[in-house]
């Protein structure tokens, strides 16, 4: 890890507590590090100083702006710093900050509890992508129009990446999740948070739903071809389960590129399960009549219920992600995934834990009983030809 090159901010009203945190992140390595009493003196050191300031260390109860003012702040301002919070408040408390925090954009590396100690805020501090190496992410949202991703669809630039879901308890790829990415030939690599919603608006889903079950089935078909025991998932947008022609459209799809229905996954998020109205039921009954899986994604988000669940034929359960981050170290959170992998059980439906960014998470889901797991700490979204490189690799290190 190195963080030679972060500039740090710590803020903290207690003068020690202050000293000794900036005299841990020098022994770590930190390459600049300004103090703060509290959260007022933060604001003007984040809008003044030059470079800007990459990580803010800050307590909570402190006079005058204390760190939950501080926390909306920052995120009015757009300051890019990363967030550590370490605070001596009840776990309870410190987690509901990190929850706002999050809400309110704000990129949060961890809360950690006094007394601080070196390996604590190391292994916080790993946590931080430039940490590990990886390059920053950019800000930069381009404006997008329907014309331009009714172009990019007819001129092929969508494309699936794919991100592995994995056995927790054998460490084996077990299956993969199609993303939509859009490579657009001057702006770069474009995510689905910023053309999803000008596809759904523009009355594009439909294609961009067909382009990406097509990518998915060939590339899962190839990788069975070379051994890999693997299925896919493909997302399902709310608006195309009104069409009742869905089903056999993806079978024919799914045919054509030599995979069997039975190796498909169609993911649908639980606020279009809840709806439940007629034809989209149908569609999903149909759908799992001709042999396609059927996952419902993000659950425990919406209004989900053990009557809903057993309405809809789903074969898996995704528990979503704001969950199973950080419930090693949350009860509440806990009690979420271990209910939910409780319901999966009972009703005989695989689980898998989305979000999976951390060691102590995957170890947690382990010991929970918990079949499969999909996050960062696996591995990220990839194009296809390097996932399946990814596979080979992986097939060799759990061999």
């Amino acid at each position: 890890m190195d963080i030679s090159s972060f500039r740090f901010l710590v803020v903290e009203d207690h003068s020690f507590q202050r000293w000794f945190m900036g005299n841990l992140l020098q022994e770590l390595g930190a390459g600049s590090v300004l103090l703060a009493a509290d959260g007022s003196v933060a604001l003007e050191l984040l809008a003044t100083s030059r470079p800007p300031i990459d990580v803010v260390i800050t307590d909570l109860d402190m006079p005058r702006m204390d760190g939950m003012e501080l926390i909306r702040h920052m995120a009015g301002r757009n300051h890019a710093a990363s967030l550590i919070v370490v605070s001596a408040l009840e776990h309870s408390l410190v987690g509901t900050v990190e929850v706002m925090a999050q809400e309110y954009g704000v990129r949060f590396l961890g809360a950690l509890a006094k007394p601080l100690t070196a390996k604590k805020l190391r292994d916080v501090l790993g946590s931080h992508p430039s940490a590990r190496g990886a390059p920053r992410p950019t800000q930069i949202a381009p404006l997008l129009t329907a014309g331009e991703v009714d172009e990019g669809l007819q001129r092929g630039e969508f494309e699936a990446f794919f991100q592995p879901t994995v056995e927790i308890k054998s460490g084996q790829a077990e299956g993969a999740e199609a993303l939509a990415r859009w490579r657009h030939p001057t702006k770069g690599l474009i995510y689905p948070d910023l053309f999803i919603p000008v596809v759904e608006s523009s009355g594009l889903m439909d294609e961009l739903t067909r382009k990406m079950t097509r990518d998915a089935a060939s590339n899962c078909h190839a990788w069975r071809e070379a051994g890999f025991d693997m299925t896919v998932s493909v997302n399902l947008s709310p608006g195309l389960l009104s069409d009742l022609s869905l089903a056999d459209r993806m079978t024919a799809l799914v045919k054509d590129s030599g995979l069997e229905a039975r190796h498909v996954t169609f993911e649908i998020t639980e606020s279009t399960a809840a709806s439940e109205l007629g034809k989209e039921l149908e569609n999903l009954a149909r759908l799992r009549m001709k042999g396609f899986g059927l996952s419902i994604d993000d659950f425990g988000t919406g209004h989900s219920s053990m009557e809903r669940l057993t309405r809809i034929p789903f074969t898996e359960l995704k528990i979503d992600q704001s969950f199973v981050k950080g419930a090693s170290r949350h009860p509440s959170r806990r009690a979420v995934v271990e209910s939910s992998l409780e319901l999966a059980r009972k009703l005989g439906i695989a689980a898998v834990a989305e979000g999976v960014d951390k060691r102590a998470e995957w170890d947690l889901l382990l010991g929970l009983g918990c079949t499969l797991a999909q996050g960062y700490f696996l591995a990220q979204p990839m194009e296809a030809t390097a996932f399946g490189e990814w596979l080979a690799v992986r097939r060799q290190d759990t061999a």
